[in-house]
């Protein structure tokens, strides 16, 4: 079964076995009419070949290693023990991809699914950030509001849904690039517990990074603060000097170019009309 899809500048292809699931949140960026640069390989095992090269990167659900300039990752689960998958890359336009049979009935879960493609690799060489943040539609433009797990992304998105009549793209995530010198945020195909996911670009018009607190209280950060907050919130690959620094560059770009608000602010619809009279 192959099938193609193109999310933000990256058009690729999978070929993948007829009865491995494949994501509701991937569809949306299901297309026909592209010619795909890059190609997956996907391959049920029983068991996973030991990765070769040079170990750059340890961690307990991921480790990663570079052999002859190309990367191979197993790929595992936070608080899990062993590893589910194994990525590999061949060339400069393929990759293989083996995962446990055992796991089959777990890909049909976004996180688990896209972690095989190591997507963000792909996305920061064509200069594209992956920002952890709810992203709404407002007037045309994107509002993204980011911060650290459980501190109230949903909820805003939420309240500005129900009091500013905004339309929700996506809970989780958010693509950014520029297009003629102007950052656009994109869908992307991890939305969190929110099921808002959607292929919908726009020019990003603020990001929002919240913190919780008794009163409600906006203010534009500054730049050292702002990039700070958030390169916190970006999927970077550490271990990859190269990468590393590219998107170091691109955020600052970023916070140069868009503005970056802290809210402060409980869940009500003071929260909203405080942040809505300041960005707009």
């Amino acid at each position: 079964m192959e099938k193609k899809y193109k999310i933000g500048a990256f058009c690729f292809s999978i070929t993948c076995p007829e009865n491995m699931p494949i994501p509701d949140t991937m569809q949306v960026f299901e297309r026909e009419d592209i010619l795909p640069e890059y190609h997956y390989s996907i391959e049920l095992a029983k068991v996973l070949k030991q990765p070769e090269g040079t170990l750059l990167q340890k961690r307990q659900d991921l480790l990663v290693y570079q052999n002859e300039g190309r990367e191979e990752r197993l790929i595992g689960v936070k608080g899990m023990e062993g590893y589910y998958a194994l990525y590999q890359e061949i060339s400069e336009q393929n990759a293989r991809v083996c995962v446990l049979e055992s796991e089959l009935g777990q890909y049909n879960l976004a996180p688990f699914f896209t972690s095989l493609l190591a997507l963000e690799r792909h996305m920061l060489q064509r200069e594209s950030l992956v920002l952890h943040c709810a992203y709404v539609a407002c007037q045309g433009k994107a509002i993204l509001f980011s911060a650290p797990s459980e501190t109230g992304k949903t909820t805003q998105a939420m309240l500005w849904e129900k009091y500013m009549g905004t339309e929700q793209i996506n809970g989780d995530r958010a693509l950014l690039h520029k297009e003629d010198g102007i950052w656009q945020a994109g869908g992307w195909p991890v939305c969190g517990t929110s099921e808002y996911c959607s292929d919908q670009t726009m020019p990003v018009h603020a990001i929002v990074m919240l913190s919780q607190a008794k009163e409600n209280h906006a203010e534009r950060m500054r730049p050292m603060k702002a990039f700070s907050s958030v390169y916190s919130q970006i999927t970077i690959n550490r271990w990859n000097n190269e990468a590393h620094n590219r998107a170091m560059s691109l955020i600052e770009e970023l916070v140069t170019e868009v503005p970056v608000v802290h809210l402060a602010c409980d869940i009500s619809k003071e929260a909203v009309i405080c942040l809505a009279e300041m960005i707009l």
